[in-house]
């Protein structure tokens, strides 16, 4: 099966017409899995964040729910989780204070506009930087593709097979926070939307200027539980499709048909469904958010024993999948959720990717300790 050379260095797989069998094959073994943690993309590699924008001495709790300090089960305890979800192992966090809701369109047009930032979706892609993370003697691609741009969900008109993410993927060019679906879309109407196509970069550079931080792991994780420990979502135990709608996630057969249940097609306005517990708003579903944990898919085994407090998580990366390729974790799953695929809407449920990453279903939340 061969895809276009865009797809799949969008993709983050590397094929060419003078590719060997062998490395073909090895391509498709490499894009099996049917979870979805090995298919949240990778974006063309660049340079990191802008180190430039300054941690703000002052921070405002306007927006943001006090969460008391406490000890809980870290993990899964449901036989639906993945491997790196177990096992479930004591943690102990601080007080902290938590955005109620995912931070939006309108809330980060401040950011740009007294900073100037520029996100990762809107650089050209460093090239010097993305071989870094290709087999050696890998030809780089033409100048029509090392474009500023983002992968933007397309979703095809017919079923397709759930091992093949670049099925409903996208490279478009000029898609960024600003212009969610590409060249010609727009921010109109969407000011309480998730801002999107943000990387792990872009996420931090605005918690920092905000007086803020990108929370833990365990932070999130224990936010999202909303105070009731072994809750598999953030309402409690009811499947996600029994009674009312509870979060924006996919009814239907993904990718093709979304049945629009839950009121929406794609992105949901924030506040959208009820709070949890806690008062905190799409915890489930929407868009993925940015954690502070560098992943590592035996993390969880090496703290069974440890009862470790504010753990920050490990030292670096370490996904067996793509080595080479550091990954940040996100958490919470998004509107192109379904139990088909992906039931990222867990409360456990763990992902991760390249901090350089943004999708049009990539975002985050922040937190404060102060």
């Amino acid at each position: 099966m061969k895809r276009g050379l865009l797809q799949i260095l969008a993709l983050g797989f590397i094929y060419s017409c003078n590719s060997s069998d062998a490395a073909k094959t090895a391509v498709a073994q490499h894009d099996t899995a049917v979870s979805c943690e090995s298919n949240l993309p990778a974006r063309f590699p660049v340079a990191g964040g802008d180190s430039s924008i300054a941690q703000s001495d002052s921070v405002s709790h306007n927006g943001m729910i006090w969460i008391a300090g406490t000890t809980y089960g870290m993990g899964a305890t449901d036989n639906e989780g993945r491997p790196d979800e177990y096992p479930q192992h004591k943690v102990s966090v601080a007080g902290f204070w938590i955005d109620a809701t995912e931070v939006t369109n309108a809330q980060f047009s401040k950011f740009v506009d007294a900073t100037g930032y520029v996100t990762t979706a809107e650089k050209k892609p460093d090239w010097e930087e993305m071989k870094k993370q290709l087999p050696p003697g890998t030809p780089k691609p033409s100048e029509d593709v090392l474009v500023a741009a983002s992968l933007v969900f397309a979703p095809p008109a017919h079923p397709v097979p759930l091992d093949d993410a670049s099925q409903w993927w996208s490279w478009k060019k000029g898609a960024n926070w600003r212009h969610p679906q590409g060249e010609g879309s727009d921010l109109k109407g969407r000011d309480n939307y998730p801002v999107v196509h943000i990387s792990w970069f872009d996420a931090e550079a605005y918690a920092r200027w905000a007086g803020k931080r990108l929370p833990t792991e365990a932070e999130w994780e224990y936010a999202a539980r909303g105070g009731v420990q072994d809750a598999i979502y953030p309402w409690g135990n009811e499947d996600i499709e029994k009674g009312k709608p509870k979060a924006n996630t996919w009814q239907g057969s993904f990718p093709d048909k979304n049945t629009g249940w839950d009121r929406f097609q794609a992105l949901a306005p924030v506040k959208s469904f009820a709070s949890n517990q806690y008062g905190l708003y799409d915890m489930a579903g929407n868009v993925w958010e940015w954690c502070s944990d560098w992943y590592d898919a035996n993390w969880y085994a090496a703290q069974k024993n440890a009862n470790a407090f504010n753990p920050a998580g490990p030292g670096q990366s370490n996904d067996p999948m793509e080595p080479t390729v550091p990954k940040k974790v996100v958490r919470g799953g998004s509107f192109m959720c379904n139990a088909s695929y992906c039931k990222g809407y867990r409360v456990t449920a763990r992902m991760k990717t390249s901090p350089d990453t943004g999708l049009e279903h990539t975002g985050f939340r922040c937190v404060s300790s102060k």
